[in-house]
């Protein structure tokens, strides 16, 4: 990558071969405003200019509080072109964590919306932060974002290295203190061009997606991004006949979104008995893509190329599955214990399944020792990858030790993911690592019982756990299961020898997908049950 090149740098090229193509069309304010790549590019201008005059410099670190929006992604491309960098923080860690966050990372400006202004009256941390910057209508004592639309764009782009940060996001803090994720720009690039190559997206195409980061993806492509008026911060309760009336109304082409997001649209679709013609591409990514809900969603939009992609944090993508490759034999393994099926690996990923000793640090190793111990086909073990768009190690090296190996040169990433390669070479996950069952009866994945679980359609989510030494099954269910269904489902899960199965209301979930189960969450939740 030459030095000056980032995504800032890679949108400018596209608003000079592309400059009247649609780029962004933000439905989530007032009325719908439209960006061509132009526009945008312009817009990036001015507000790198309007940030650089108020102090902003290479090497700043800039935190982040907005939905995704029109706004989100001026800034993004603003912050790149200035050689500052992002922070992004989950509201949902709480106060005390995001203080940390900001102890740790001393952010130069704080970019929110005015409701999220309203945290620093409450929050010392986001007070000490120099600049305040509020979108909308503004805030008391921020200066206004909108002033960038009277500012000339007379800043220069900063030349970057490979090397500059530009993104920071912190990991839940669900098993101790966050880890914080550091993008380069050069990291970006190599993304990007793995996300291109397995989605092939480009001019023409007109995608409405819940992923955030592959927007920025999807510009450098030059592809135009439909940001809808619902709100998709839970994307399993999503408002899905207001989705599929702005999907139709702005003719969306492609799908790029969490299975729970999908799943809505699809049942939303079966109820109200309505299509979607003119989607041609769906991916679906961010948590577990079970079959049943590849063949809803291919009846959605009969008309649409359905793909699961598998990613992480660390490395997006790894692999991808068109249903259109599922065979009979593929299906009846799913739904008999062989997990769940996620397809070839991108080609620019390097993936090895090694035994599993999660929990355990290990390496630096060799070459030879890595080969010696990669297990062969069929045989379960820890998802490795490395890669130019896999994440080398976290801020710091917090973390590095349970999650990266390096060996010789390159650092490879344990996913905590289970799995295994078939004799075609194809991914089998079998779920979370940390969440396997090991007792008297052998070692049991969660995603071979839940995989086979989810052929019920009663069956919303399910959940392996051991409890009290005995396997547990956990249903959250659309509809209750009559008795001949449950002995149905009983009898087609015999040979995962389960003590029983029980339903609760919900079953917990990941806050940004919806799909993922929080099995550390569930165990505290059953426990609590039982009491």
């Amino acid at each position: 990558m030459p030095p000056s090149a980032n995504l800032a740098a890679l949108l400018h090229a596209r608003a000079a071969a592309h400059p009247d193509a649609p780029a962004l069309i933000d439905a989530t304010g007032r009325g719908v405003r439209a960006y061509s790549f132009a526009q945008l590019d312009n817009a990036v201008a001015r507000a790198a200019t309007l940030l650089h005059a108020h102090g902003l410099r290479p090497g700043h670190r800039v935190l982040i509080v907005h939905p995704m929006a029109a706004d989100l992604y001026i800034a993004l491309g603003a912050i790149f072109r200035l050689g500052a960098a992002a922070l992004f923080i989950d509201p949902s860690l709480g106060r005390a964590q995001i203080a940390a966050a900001c102890a740790r990372l001393a952010p130069h400006a704080l970019l929110a919306t005015p409701k999220a202004h309203l945290l620093r009256l409450t929050m010392p941390a986001l007070r000490r932060i120099p600049l305040d910057i509020a979108t909308g209508w503004g805030a008391p004592g921020a200066l206004a974002w909108r002033r960038l639309w009277q500012t000339p764009p007379g800043t220069p782009p900063v030349e970057t290295s490979p090397e500059t940060p530009a993104l920071l996001t912190l990991t839940s803090g669900s098993t101790g203190r966050p880890k914080i994720a550091l993008r380069s720009q050069g990291f970006l690039q190599a993304q990007h061009a793995a996300i291109d190559a397995t989605l092939g997206l480009g001019v023409g195409d007109r995608v409405v997606t819940t992923l955030p980061i592959f927007v920025l993806s999807f510009l450098a492509s030059g592809a135009a991004t439909i940001l809808p008026a619902v709100d998709l911060r839970r994307p399993g309760q999503v408002d899905a006949p207001a989705l599929i009336e702005q999907i139709l109304q702005h003719r969306a082409t492609c799908l790029a979104a969490s299975p729970a997001l999908l799943e809505q649209i699809a049942r939303a679709g079966a109820a109200a008995g309505q299509t979607l013609p003119g989607i041609t591409r769906i991916y679906s990514g961010g948590g577990p893509v079970f079959l049943r809900l590849l063949d809803a969603i291919q009846t959605a939009a009969p008309r649409a190329a359905v793909t699961a992609v598998y990613g992480a944090t660390e490395a997006e993508p790894m692999a991808h599955l068109a249903r259109s490759a599922i065979t009979v034999a593929d299906r009846e393994r799913m739904q008999n214990g062989g997990g769940l099926l996620v397809g070839t690996p991108i080609a620019a990923v390097r993936l090895r399944i090694l035994p599993d000793r999660w929990g355990t640090p290990l390496g630096p190793f060799d070459a030879a020792t890595l080969e010696s111990q990669t297990l062969p086909a069929h045989q379960p073990g820890e998802i490795w990858v490395s890669g130019d768009h896999v994440l080398a190690g976290y801020w710091q090296g917090e973390g590095d030790a349970e999650t990266k190996v390096r060996v010789g040169d390159r650092v490879w990433h344990r996913t905590g993911d289970a799995g295994y390669l078939d004799e075609t070479g194809r991914l089998w996950l079998l779920g979370r690592c940390a969440a396997r069952v090991a007792d008297a009866q052998g070692v049991l994945y969660p995603f071979a019982v839940e995989c086979a679980a989810q052929a019920f359609a009663e069956v919303k989510h399910a959940a392996l756990v051991a409890q009290d030494g005995e396997r547990v099954l956990a249903l959250e269910l659309y509809q209750p299961l009559t008795p001949a269904r449950r002995a149905a489902l009983e009898d087609a899960l015999a040979w995962a020898k389960l003590a029983r199965i029980g339903v609760l209301p919900r079953l917990p979930v990941d806050r940004r997908h919806n799909a993922k189960i929080d099995y550390p969450a569930l165990a505290a939740l059953l426990a609590r049950a039982k009491r």
